[in-house]
This record gives C-alpha cells, structure tokens and sequence, in this order.
C-alpha cells in the first residue's frame, strides 16, 4: 500500500465570507481563519484549506484555469512508501517540500499534486438497521433522529482534462492508482492503490459537449461522505433552511456506484459543486472494471430527472476487456445537455 485516500484540497477562491460561510453550514469543522485563507476539517481529519488568489501557500507554475480545487494533497500511508514514491518522482520532477513535510510537485500535464504521510483518525458509522418485508431490523427501535451532517471524509475529486489517457497513464504509472470503470467519452474513474473507495478521482474529458467543459484542465467537483441517505436528506433539508441550492436533481443514487448522491450549486464561488455522498461501492484489486454508456452509468433514479434523462436511457454496460482500460470515446449520439454530470 501508499495512497490511501484524500488528505487535503487547496481551494483558490476569491470571496473568503460565502466560502467560509457555505463550508460551516456544509458541515465542516472550522480550525483557522485570517483574511486570506481558511481552514475546515472533516470526521476524520481530512481538510478543506482556502487561499485567496496571490497567497503564497497557493501552488505554482500550474497550468489549471478557474477557481477551486487547484491541489490534491494525497495521504500515504508510511515513510517508506513515501520515500519510495518521493524517489521515483524526483527523477523527473521539481519537488518541493514545506515545513510539515508535505512534499508538491506539478505533473507533466500542468496539474498540482502533493503527499504527506498521513493516518486518518477513526470514524465509526452506526446507521439504523432497516425494515423490510420478512425481515426486521429494528424491533421496538425507532430510526436515530439527526438535525444537520457531518461530513465524515473527503470521498473523491473530479476534474476535467484536456488529455484524459495522458492522465490515467500517469496516475497508474506514477502513482499507482488503478482504473475501476470508464464512461465512454466521458471519463475514467481511478482507486489509490491502498484505498477501498470505488474511485477517489475521476478524469472527465475536457472537450466533452457540455456547458463548462472549455479544453482546459479546470475543477469539477468534490464528495464529501455521509453516513447513509437518512443524513443525506437531513443535510439538504439544513442548506435549504441556509439558502442554498442544490444543482436542480434532488437526491439520487448513481448506477455506476451505486452511491446516493445529492450536489450543492457552488459553481460561482468554489468553482464546482459540493456533493454530498452515501453508501458507495467498496472495491480491492479482484474488481473488474466495466464500461458504462454515461447517463446509464449516471444515475439508477434522480428525484428530478434533467431533460436528457426523460428518456431512458441505452441498458449498455459490460466488463472491460484489458485492452479497454483506457479513455474511451463516446457512442455517436446527442450529448447531454447539463452542467453536470454524467461526471460522479
């Protein structure tokens, strides 16, 4: 094992008072706070930090356009595997290394990356058990009552790039992350190699057919995980009260994950959106990857369907042959019109 998971997204974003404002009602744990930067934690210790443009903790010489997630600081999980990483990149890259240990570096496609050994602390879900016909979860127990979410990680990250393949290849190569699934001329999703999750980034084609995808490498969105779906609709039921909205789906459950899903429009001020997630697929290295038509992969129901979901859409997935694991272009049909998505 080396990377385990997220340990830090570095937001440049220019009106500090919203974002400050959206991240606690959001749920995140406030720890500091100047004029300039801000920094929120999860559960588990994971972090949201906020820099204003020209603060000098914001990453350099990166060729990433727009506001929002411009570094994905990725815990590992010893020294030595970080030694061994920090000695294969070192090669070929500028490494830079802060008073913390946190080693950055930019990738040849112009993204900003860093590492630090990193341990999450525990966090323990206890959602109530279920009922159903013929089987009885909760006897004489009412479901647990909550009034707002609590973010218990950082899930995954999803930003557009120009060349997807030229990404998975140096995410797989260099990083050792594997590809889980592929969404033809959508993206791929990749696991770090010491991590469970489905996916903890996704590489959305940049050139896709959809508002805001403009070529360039730019921020998507980010997920931040819940318990279950009860706290899913008690977190959006708390930003409504808050004023904010969500990006017009309401609360659904991606096929492709088979997590439930629920994101906040924050395009204007955090450069992408907010997604609140629950109950995603746990995988290890016997997984098979499939291929996915997008908006069948996208969602298995919404609770308000975009207009290009009004169809059903194509019952097209099957598994990956290896010679598949690679991004693969999209089937000759009209593309969805949404901001959104079927990026997950």
């Amino acid at each position: 094992m080396a990377i385990t998971g997220i340990r830090r997204l570095v937001f440049k974003i220019e009106d500090i008072e919203t974002a400050c404002r959206f991240f606690d009602d959001y749920g995140l744990y406030a720890i500091e706070r100047d004029d300039r930067s801000a920094l929120f934690e999860t559960m588990d210790g994971s972090e949201v930090l906020l820099l204003t443009p020209g603060h000098p903790a914001l990453p350099q010489h990166h060729e990433q356009t727009g506001i929002g997630v411009v570094e994905c600081v990725w815990a590992v999980d010893t020294p030595r595997a970080f030694q061994r990483l920090c000695a294969d990149l070192g090669r070929d890259h500028e490494l830079e290394t802060d008073e913390d240990g946190t080693v950055h570096f930019v990738t040849p496609f112009g993204q900003a990356i860093g590492l630090e050994v990193w341990q999450p602390r525990a966090v323990h879900g206890a959602p109530s058990p279920a009922n159903t016909v013929g089987h009885v979860g909760r006897l004489n127990q009412p479901r647990k009552w909550i009034d707002r979410a609590r973010p218990k990680r950082i899930h995954h990250c999803v930003w557009m790039f120009p060349c997807v393949q030229e990404a998975i290849d140096y995410y797989r190569d260099r990083l050792n992350f594997r590809v889980t699934d592929l969404q033809k001329g959508f993206g791929v999703y990749m696991r770090a190699d010491g991590a469970f999750e489905h996916h903890n980034v996704f590489f959305a084609n940049a050139h896709a057919p959809m508002p805001n995808f403009d070529g360039t490498l730019k921020f998507h969105h980010c997920n931040f995980e819940l318990e279950d779906i009860d706290e899913v609709m008690v977190a959006k039921n708390y930003l409504d009260r808050k004023g904010w909205k969500n990006n017009g789906w309401g609360l659904g459950r991606h096929r492709l994950t088979s997590a439930a899903f629920l994101y906040t429009d924050t395009v204007h001020f955090l450069g992408g959106e907010m997604e609140y997630g629950a109950d995603c697929d746990c995988i290890d290295d016997s997984w098979k990857p499939r291929v996915w038509d997008g908006p069948f992969g996208t969602a298995i129901f919404m609770h308000e369907l975009p207009d290009w979901m009004m169809d059903y859409p194509n019952w097209d997935v099957r598994f990956a042959k290896d010679s598949e694991l690679r991004f693969l272009p999209a089937d000759p049909r009209p593309a969805p019109t949404s901001i959104d998505e079927p990026a997950q």
